[in-house]
């Protein structure tokens, strides 16, 4: 059933911490307000909206900067007083430019944060962006580029003396692979939803051999 703004007793609590979270990295973003009106403007664009408690108004997240939260899910906690905000992010969600505007960024994080600018380029390209023109030329190229950048990996791992080489191609190749999947609307969660399958069904194996001995 989709999420109503009449399942928050907003008769009790005219004001809800929203806590906002990246949909795909499960990284928390940031922290907001939310009053009914704030919520059923969230459900009705598609754009989550807060109530600035210093201005008294509504505000959409991205309405100067373009650094929308797209809305994928809300969800109340058992209390009916706070709501989880599942979004996508156009880019950084924090005004100092960070992907979070929480300070402690794992690296995880870092790599939600680079898929958040792709993002973001893919629906406002820029001309002095290597991204922007990397989509520009089509999946052929990007794909060639891929391609590319994986040589150059293998290269660096058998020259016994290149790690830091070896870091710096590994992080080309991760760069290229995102805007890759990116152009064909795909996530570094995806992938790693297909490795967890995978390893459901290793471990599912294993343990029918282990149950025949």
């Amino acid at each position: 059933m989709r999420f109503q703004s009449n399942q928050i007793d907003f008769a009790r609590f005219p004001l809800v911490p929203a806590v906002v979270q990246d949909v795909s990295s499960g990284t928390v973003l940031m922290l907001g307000y939310m009053n009914r009106d704030a919520l059923e403007k969230t459900l009705e664009t598609g754009k989550v909206t807060f109530f600035s408690r210093s201005r008294q108004c509504l505000w959409t997240k991205g309405e100067t900067s373009g650094n929308f939260l797209f809305l994928e899910d809300i969800r109340p906690d058992c209390d009916r007083d706070t709501l989880l905000v599942l979004a996508r992010p156009a880019g950084p969600t924090c005004h100092t430019g960070a992907t979070s505007c929480f300070t402690h960024v794992r690296p995880a994080d870092t790599l939600a944060g680079l898929e958040g600018v792709i993002r973001d380029r893919v629906l406002r390209p820029r001309i002095d962006s290597y991204c922007s023109r990397l989509l520009d030329a089509g999946i052929e190229r990007m794909a060639r580029k891929v391609g590319e950048e994986a040589v150059e990996v293998v290269v660096e791992a058998l020259s016994p003396d290149s790690r830091e080489r070896l870091l710096e191609e590994s992080a080309d190749l991760v760069f290229h692979l995102l805007v890759l999947l990116s152009a064909r609307d795909c996530s570094w969660n995806d992938v790693l939803d297909v490795l967890a399958k995978r390893r459901q069904k290793a471990c599912s194996r294993k343990s029918k051999v282990e149950s025949r001995k």
